[in-house]
């Protein structure tokens, strides 16, 4: 019973949390303009980065990097503080099952209709707070990606995979974390499906550090 309910306390705190969309909320506040209503519409850094540059970027990468990380560390908290580690679970499973639920509530919130982006970032932000060397594959991935091709949608459905990859060969995690992680990896790349289109037609975007939109 405690264990069911461990789970379904970390799962809602971190849907919940995950939901609140740093994009939107950026582009409302500080430009009186909804991201979802411009570019790509979605409401993601790669797309708030084309339509407003640098400014305001950063607000909304300390939005999704505090709402991803603080319900990861709650989730590890729930497990680890009610002593469920001899039952098998340990900070690291409630890092990896909370991750799993931000990016649901990412993906699917809450707040704006069930339309939201594609957790890349939140995906990254996950990475770090589970190993460094599991950071390190992932980001390590996704920056060669996207240096050799210029695709960001690319270079993080190559670096998603890293995640699994690398609880598998480190041994950072057991049988769980790694199905975790693959459905993780499985979700952002269902959540590309437009760039994948675009990607064998010629048509995807590339990356450019010049301020595409107004």
């Amino acid at each position: 019973m405690l264990a069911a309910l461990a789970h379904i306390a970390a799962a809602a705190q971190a849907y919940i949390i995950g939901g609140i969309n740093g994009a939107i909320i950026a582009s409302k506040y500080l430009y009186r303009r909804d991201i979802r209503e411009l570019g790509s519409g979605n409401p993601g850094l790669t797309n708030f980065y084309r339509m407003f540059g640098t400014r305001g970027t950063l607000l909304m990468i300390l939005i999704d990097v505090a709402k991803t990380l603080g319900p990861v560390l709650i989730g590890s908290w729930i497990f680890s503080r009610h002593g469920l580690t001899e039952a098998g679970y340990a900070g690291l499973y409630g890092r990896v099952y909370a991750g799993f639920f931000v990016m649901l509530g990412h993906c699917f919130p809450l707040f704006y209709g069930f339309k939201g982006g594609k957790a890349v970032l939140a995906v990254g932000v996950l990475l770090f707070s589970i190993d460094w060397r599991v950071s390190v594959l992932g980001w390590g991935a996704f920056i060669l990606v996207l240096l050799a091709t210029r695709y960001v949608s690319l270079g993080a459905m190559v670096g998603v995979w890293g995640y699994p990859a690398a609880l598998a060969i480190f041994g950072v995690g057991g049988t769980r974390e790694i199905v975790i992680a693959v459905l993780s990896a499985a979700l952002l790349v269902a959540r590309h499906g437009g760039n994948i289109v675009r990607l064998v037609t010629g048509d995807e975007s590339k990356f450019s550090l010049r301020r595409m939109g107004k």
